[in-house]
């Protein structure tokens, strides 16, 4: 079968980060030292040498760059300096843009300049959609008590959560199928996958968005590594939970006593994302380790929009309790909850379906893929043997 090879691939995973694959050589030393390789899965290695030769629609096809958890072990025994754990992220990065067929995680990943306008142009849209409450009478101020829910009516403010979910789930969904589409091509060409081998691999595929365990077999270090964003996705989880299908439960005026589980499970999400993103903003800001080397404006967001989102989160809070009892809060309260939810819809709207946010649902779907491909080549391999043939 003969292979395109496209010359301008380097060039163009160069506009997504650090790929320096001219300095390997190929001695092989990455993949021996990755405890992740496998005889199918040889990367870094393997992924190096199709990008020198320009087989783009190989990487494309390929599952490796997911597999990788950038443990940066490859890169410090690099003896070229060929950088090899950061290309494995500069290919999320290009592979993420090539499933995103609306071309937005291209501009996002390329341009810092386009990164920063679609920031700006989500705030302006969910300002607007603040203001139309207004505009439409479906809101009123008040300014001598907090009333959260008549400043921002819930149920409104939920409507276009709900709306806004639905869209960006879409958005998941297709980029997931584009994915699919490029991994399983021949197979799906050729219909050699039936249907139930997709419904019984797919605990593969909720065992590893769940716990990410993989990222546990790096090294001892890197447990620690996993531990911290296993705690920083749970509080995320709670924290959607909170905000999607529990937005009228949790946008209240009532004052609920501390051991209310409104209070605890607010309280929880706060408390870790608001350390573990600290952490993490720190670990880029000093570079204390390898994974961070070459952090990508990109690679700041997330945590980034996270500390807000939790620092104003915890503010409205704080306010609407103080309020109670003294007015000058109100428009504290207010002020904060717009910054909130702008930075909230903002992070939405500049990570899911089209940043590093992708990641957790990338690794898991590729881990699954793969077992699908697995499972279908033993089905294949399997001898038939028909009833009542001759010994």
């Amino acid at each position: 079968m003969s292979a395109r090879v496209d010359q301008g691939l380097l060039p163009e995973l160069k506009r997504y980060g650090t790929a320096n694959v001219e300095a390997c050589f190929n001695c092989g030393n990455c993949t021996a030292i990755c405890p992740l390789t496998s005889d199918g899965h040889a990367f870094p290695r393997g992924m190096i040498r199709l990008i020198q030769v320009g087989l783009k629609d190989r990487i494309l096809a390929s599952t490796d760059p997911w597999l990788c958890y950038y443990c940066g072990e490859c890169s410090v025994t690099c003896p070229r300096q060929a950088e090899p754990a950061e290309t494995m992220m500069t290919l999320r990065r290009w592979q993420t843009a090539q499933y995103d067929t609306s071309g937005h995680s291209a501009k996002f990943y390329r341009s810092e300049r386009a990164m920063f306008i679609s920031i700006l142009r989500g705030v302006l849209l969910n300002l607007s959609l603040l203001l139309l409450f207004y505009v439409f009478g479906l809101a009123r101020l008040v300014t001598d008590r907090v009333e959260l829910n008549t400043v921002f009516p819930v149920m409104w403010v939920w409507a276009v959560v709900l709306i806004h979910f639905a869209y960006l789930g879409m958005r998941v969904f297709l980029n997931m199928l584009n994915m699919g589409r490029h991994i399983l091509g021949k197979e799906l060409q050729e219909k050699k996958i039936p249907l139930s081998i997709y419904f019984i691999e797919f605990k593969s595929f909720v065992l590893h968005f769940l716990t990410q365990k993989r990222w546990k077999d790096c090294g001892e270090d890197e447990k620690t590594e996993w531990l911290k964003h296993l705690l920083f996705m749970s509080g995320y989880g709670v924290m959607l939970l909170l905000i999607v299908p529990l937005l009228w439960w949790f946008q209240t005026d009532n004052l609920y006593p501390i051991y209310h589980p409104q209070r605890w499970l607010g309280y929880y999400a706060t408390i870790v994302l608001i350390v573990f993103s600290i952490d993490f903003l720190w670990a880029r800001a000093n570079k204390s380790q390898e994974r961070h080397k070459f952090s990508h404006p990109s690679d700041w967001l997330f945590p980034a929009f996270i500390l807000t989102g939790a620092v104003t989160g915890i503010l409205i809070h704080i306010f609407r309790y103080l309020g109670a009892s003294n007015p000058v809060w109100a428009w504290p309260t207010y002020i904060i909850y717009v910054i909130h939810v702008l930075s909230m819809a903002a992070m939405l709207d500049t990570e899911v379906g089209i940043g590093k946010w992708m990641h957790m649902m990338y690794r898991p779907l590729a881990i699954y893929l793969d077992a699908v491909k697995e499972k279908a080549l033993q089905r294949q391999e399997t001898p038939v043997v028909e009833v009542g043939a001759a010994d």
